[in-house]
């Protein structure tokens, strides 16, 4: 390790969607349907839409780049119709614990999420923790081919948002397995926040709760 290296600080990315707020609040679901509409006003009737979703999500990491790719969408106009019509409000609340908890993790936090930003945003402003990070790297759905977890290139962009090209000084807690085995496989500490944490291997940690951070990481809060 140079010194250069080594006088780095560590940083803590988070996951943003299903993550930070628990899976159980139906966003997920909700974001599913959208999905599967957007691509029925395609023209595509609706089994075929669903299948259509899936596949993309699984080639792509995301369906709105298979729609991209296969479809020539508009992602603005995406943006607008899927994510930003949420009801993110009327389901969503703050959460003074997971803003005390961050508040305690003395050490640069770094937003890490395939949604594009203005719904990130909108996640951090309800639950009132949005002071809390330093920055954020989202999905640019402007730019042409955006790359998006697990791809390592996404890994590569967002420490060097970060400002750290240490691998073993990054943190990362994320709901999905794919994006905990790219993350550990670059040389990241990773925590899986799972369903279920006893059926989970993946990740050097795994959690049901972003609130039992601290329970696997004591040592980020002395």
């Amino acid at each position: 390790m140079t010194t250069a290296t080594s006088n780095q600080a560590p940083v803590f990315f988070f996951d943003c969607d299903n993550c930070l707020y628990h899976k159980n609040l139906g966003i997920l679901t909700m974001m599913r349907e959208r999905i599967v509409k957007y691509i029925k006003d395609l023209g595509i009737p609706e089994e075929d839409a669903i299948v259509l979703r899936n596949r993309y999500h699984l080639d792509y990491g995301l369906a709105l780049r298979g729609l991209l790719k296969h479809h020539q969408v508009d992602p603005i106009d995406y943006d607008e119709k899927v994510d930003q019509s949420l009801p993110l409000e009327s389901v969503m609340k703050p959460d003074p614990a997971l803003k005390d908890m961050l508040s305690k993790l003395k050490m640069k936090k770094w937003v890490f999420t395939n949604a594009y930003q203005p719904h990130a945003t909108r996640v951090l402003n309800i639950l009132g923790i949005a002071d809390e990070f330093d920055g954020m790297t989202f999905c640019d759905y402007r730019i042409p081919n955006f790359d998006c977890k697990p791809e390592v290139s996404f890994y590569h962009k967002a420490m060097a948002h970060a400002g750290i090209s240490d691998p073993t000084l990054c943190y990362l807690v994320d709901d999905s397995a794919a994006n905990i085995d790219a993350a550990k496989q670059l040389g990241w500490k990773t925590v899986h926040l799972a369903d279920d944490a006893s059926q989970s291997h993946h990740g050097d940690y795994q959690i049901e709760d972003i609130h039992e951070l601290p329970n696997v990481l004591p040592e980020l809060w002395k």
